[in-house]
């Protein structure tokens, strides 16, 4: 069982690490291993560039029990704010991304698994009966854990119990994390809310189809991009394309684009022999001052000031 080290993208000189992903935004990380697919770690956002970790999904099912501070955590198209104490579920395959509250830090833990530690082998009686019908029922996204029914204490009762096993080294840790996921399966699908609206045929479709423009976005962020070409790419008028991704992303597209390629930015300002005009080229931006400009409004700072204090933390 893997723990507590991520393996993450980290900056030559800042000690920040960031979530790396193939093109269509899949993280790359491998969640434990082939033999014990589960991956327990303490997190902080203030590990990650810019406070948070970026868009990203994987196959495997995650639960995430904030252990101190708060913090702002999206799936698909829900934001919960979770304040410490409190947990959260998040489906297979789901987009998603957390970022800081007010600048202030938040510890947590994170549970990612494949759900083959529940069932064992394909076909089984287990994931036919009781994890297929909650992992590929796309309605179910997620879950917020927030106390408001007596059966959530339980789900972070348990979690608790499974941040404790990582701090030991007991012979019977692994065997132990199965049954605590076991149970955990067993309190999420047994108190599973009924879902209140009906299944959408279109929903896994808006999906894909947000999962094409990140992709499209990832292949072309240092090229000039058209919202006409990125409409066209996934079937869908100009109109629409931006109101379906407003809605799942939370922001514009045109912000999205702007916003990911300054992130891009932050490993070529953290190379001392880059020049901010070099910089703002390579992710995208043809004009330097606009770049300056789009950075300090969303750093604080200019590029030319953060890369002196990436410099200084890394002096002291």
């Amino acid at each position: 069982m893997q723990i507590d080290t991520p393996d993450n993208l980290q900056d030559r000189t800042s000690n920040k690490i960031q979530i790396i992903t193939d093109p269509s935004q899949k993280e790359l990380k491998e969640h434990g291993s082939y033999q014990f697919p589960v991956l327990i770690s303490e997190e902080t956002l203030s590990r990650y560039t810019s406070g948070s970790f970026l868009w990203h999904w994987h196959k495997e099912i995650e639960f995430t029990l904030v252990l101190s501070g708060n913090m702002f955590y999206q799936i698909n198209e829900d934001i919960f704010y979770l304040t410490e104490g409190e947990a959260l579920f998040g489906n297979s395959n789901t987009l998603h991304t957390g970022r800081m509250d007010k600048n202030k830090d938040c510890r947590y833990l994170a549970v990612t698994f494949n759900p083959r530690i529940i069932y064992g082998y394909e076909g089984s009686l287990i994931q036919n009966k009781y994890v297929n019908p909650l992992q590929q029922d796309i309605n179910f996204s997620s879950l917020h854990f927030d106390l408001s029914e007596a059966w959530h204490a339980e789900v972070i009762r348990l979690l608790k119990q499974l941040h404790n096993i990582t701090e030991q080294d007991g012979y019977y840790r692994e065997l132990d994390t199965q049954l605590l996921l076991l149970k955990l399966w067993r309190t999420l699908i047994s108190n599973r809310p009924h879902q209140l609206k009906e299944a959408n045929k279109f929903e896994e479709q808006n999906v894909r189809r947000i999962k094409q423009i990140l992709t499209f976005v990832e292949n072309h962020y240092t090229l000039k991009i058209e919202l006409e070409d990125i409409a066209g790419h996934i079937n869908l008028c100009k109109s629409e394309c931006c109101r379906l991704f407003k809605r799942y992303m939370g922001i514009s597209l045109f912000e999205y684009i702007i916003e990911y390629r300054i992130e891009k930015s932050l490993l070529y300002i953290a190379g001392s022999d880059i020049s901010i005009t070099e910089t703002a080229l390579n992710v995208g931006f043809s004009d330097p001052n606009y770049y300056s400009k789009v950075f300090r409004k969303l750093k604080g700072c200019s590029p030319t000031k953060y890369r002196l204090e990436l410099y200084r933390r890394t002096e002291d």
